[in-house]
């Protein structure tokens, strides 16, 4: 990188404007600018209105539904590589497609190894994202991927809030080990939460594995798509004795009925971050938002600089 270069250029798709703005905010530097267009068949058009010739180009955005911010993510980086920038970095706070991890049945696409060669053949040189569904994804990409965790900031907030009497639990058996790093950092007991889901969206709760009558529990998942995993555990929970109830989801995407689920539910709080972007109509009391702007900053600057990623986590 040339040394000249002191700062990243930082861009954002129209995804998550917001968190790329808190980013570069946070970086005290102007976001980029660039244009975006849609042709009257649907066609997007983009470009970047300032030079980027050799420059360190961050790309910011997630790629959440609609199927529209994946594509516009991949036309961004063709456009920088296209422009010749040094080094083009895909900042994907949330990566889209990643439950699509492995061909569980018959005939089905390993999308998420799909996106991943979509996005390096558009032209990334590397991958900042946070929270992978499944951690095998990084091995799906044949260019570095730097993975952060939002675990960071949830534990400032819980460490800030004093919850007595606390367990950490498991909504499910593939989630152990996220909720097993979670309670050694709290210094809590853990339970984990027997499910089975007889259908895609769909969750049956069995039992639960662990105490957590007369604890206070806090739920922890990556994703709250629907929200019937989280709320069905929940209620095992309140069921098996536990006194209050909280949840921490990374990634809000609250699709479908999931808002009202939440909103009826034992759920006494539910944190997330802006990971995507969250309507207003769903903000409702139950939802604390926290950002993680400052994280993907830290992040963002280490990679700028050659710096190690690991350290931000030590």
């Amino acid at each position: 990188m040339n040394a000249l270069l002191k700062h990243p250029k930082i861009f954002s798709g129209r995804a998550h404007p917001e968190l790329a703005e808190k980013i570069a905010s946070y970086l005290n530097l102007e976001l980029g600018k660039n244009e975006f267009r849609e042709f009257s068949d649907g066609e997007t058009w983009v470009k970047f209105s300032e030079n980027i010739r050799g420059q360190d180009v961050f790309i910011i955005q997630p790629t959440n539904s609609p199927a529209r911010n994946l594509l516009e993510l991949l036309i961004m980086l063709d456009a920088a590589r296209r422009a010749s920038a040094a080094r083009i970095s895909a900042v994907i706070p949330y990566f889209g497609y990643a439950r699509q991890d492995r061909k569980d049945q018959p005939r089905v696409s390993i999308t998420a190894k799909l996106v991943a060669n979509l996005i390096t053949t558009a032209g990334a040189d590397r991958i900042l994202t946070m929270d992978l569904h499944a951690p095998q994804v990084q091995g799906f990409f044949d260019i570095p991927v730097d993975h952060l965790y939002s675990a960071s900031v949830f534990l400032d907030y819980l460490r800030e809030i004093k919850i007595e009497d606390l367990v950490v639990v498991a909504p499910d058996l593939g989630g152990t080990h996220m909720a097993r790093a979670y309670a050694k950092r709290l210094g809590t007991p853990i339970a984990i939460v027997d499910k089975r889901r007889p259908r895609p969206n769909a969750v049956e709760v069995m039992n639960v594995i662990g105490n957590v009558e007369g604890m206070n529990a806090l739920l922890i998942d990556d994703i709250c798509d629907t929200a019937g995993t989280i709320t069905n555990a929940a209620a095992k929970l309140k069921e098996m004795g536990a006194k209050r109830v909280f949840a921490a989801c990374t990634h809000p995407i609250l699709s479908g009925p999931a808002v009202e689920l939440i909103g009826k539910s034992c759920i006494d709080q539910m944190i997330v971050t802006d990971s995507v972007p969250i309507h207003a109509s769903k903000l409702i009391d139950k939802i604390n938002v926290l950002s993680i702007d400052k994280l993907f900053g830290r992040a963002i600057m280490r990679i700028h600089n050659e710096e190690s990623i690991s350290s931000l986590f030590d």
